[in-house]
């Protein structure tokens, strides 16, 4: 019997900076993506991040059923905020990434789009961002792929390999007093911190570039640890890190959102100590920015905990299934009872692109 013939999806690249919303991303988005898909939050994205992000839509016909979220990378020396467009012979690489939401992939597709579809849209997709970046494309870094997407994304001439995983916590309890049971003492002993601390959807009353110094800052920290313990060496660790720095115009757009929980702590006179964002989505929650002070700074020792237990606390309230907490730090999100999801990355070198 003769397989049916799989269509062969169009792709479109999309400059977030100046162009339009692509037609029927908002019902795509709605309902098959978090928050950070949204195309006011990648425009922003796109204008404050030396290595901006292009949007692929993937269509059937004219329905939009995949997107990829692509970053443009022109090297460590580069100057910030580079325009995309000219300079067609000049190197550079793409990498289908989420860098503010690393455990997540950037490629999604709907759910009724089957393997062999997938594998001829990612063929397609890598036709059209080589047309789109022109002859200085060296290649593509498809990573942190959930493992169902990696016979999509693998093949002849490409490297597929398994980076550091996503931490996990399954939604198995009735009540946040049944996790904190399962806490060591240890661990239990920095819950509920005596630290006065607000938390609310759609926060319009905090300083967004507050926010900023304290998160880049916490990251700068965690990248100046991971290389002096050697830390993060797979493929799609830190010691290829493309992140830019967190702008506060982009943090001001994620805590007014209605589905972005902002928790903040502060001392006595009114310093921030530290804060985090959770996206709840129906899907699940993901614990997204954690930022702190240093203890030596003046910041309180295991306020993260007391933070994760607020997080966990919320997941169970509304039922979500999971909570996940990005790819750093697992030994002290394994003592929360988070688990792991593997992740692959798989690079393309340009002469196998679209093959």
């Amino acid at each position: 019997m003769t397989a049916p013939a799989v269509t062969t999806p169009a792709v479109d690249v999309h400059d977030p900076r100046t162009d339009p919303p692509p037609d029927g991303w908002t019902e795509f988005r709605n309902r098959s993506l978090l928050p950070v898909w949204d195309y006011e939050l990648v425009r922003r994205e796109a204008w404050l991040a030396k290595n901006p992000p292009v949007l692929a839509v993937v269509r059937r016909g004219a329905r939009v059923v995949g997107a990829l979220s692509v970053m443009v990378c022109r090297g460590w020396r580069s100057p910030g905020f580079a325009p995309i467009s000219g300079g067609r012979f000049r190197p550079r690489w793409a990498e289908v990434y989420l860098p503010l939401l690393s455990g997540y992939p950037a490629c999604v597709f709907d759910e009724g789009v089957g393997a062999a579809e997938r594998r001829a849209a990612i063929r397609q997709f890598e036709r059209a961002l080589r047309r789109y970046l022109g002859a200085g494309l060296l290649g593509v870094v498809y990573r942190a792929m959930n493992p169902e997407l990696v016979p999509a994304l693998d093949g002849r001439g490409r490297v597929a390999r398994e980076i550091d995983p996503a931490a996990v916590l399954r939604n198995t309890y009735a009540t946040p007093a049944e996790w904190e049971s399962s806490l060591a003492p240890e661990v239990r002993r920095y819950l509920h911190a005596d630290v006065a601390t607000e938390a609310a959807f759609g926060r319009t009353d905090l300083d967004p570039h507050e926010l900023a110094v304290l998160l880049n800052a916490h990251r700068a920290r965690q990248d100046e640890r991971a290389w002096a313990g050697g830390q993060r060496s797979r493929v799609g660790g830190l010691h290829l890190d493309t992140r830019s720095p967190i702008a506060p115009g982009y943090l001001d757009a994620l805590v007014r959102r209605p589905d972005v929980l902002t928790r903040t702590y502060r001392d006595g006179a009114g310093r921030l100590l530290g804060f985090n964002t959770m996206i709840d989505h129906e899907s699940g929650c993901a614990v997204h920015h954690w930022a702190a002070l240093p203890s030596a700074a003046g910041g309180r020792k295991g306020l993260h905990v007391d933070c994760y237990a607020r997080c966990v606390a919320h997941m169970i309230a509304a039922r979500r299934p999971e909570l996940t907490a990005g790819r750093a730090m697992l030994p002290e999100k394994a003592a929360l009872g988070f688990g792991t999801r593997s992740l692959f990355s798989v690079a393309v070198p340009r002469p196998v692109l679209g093959r």
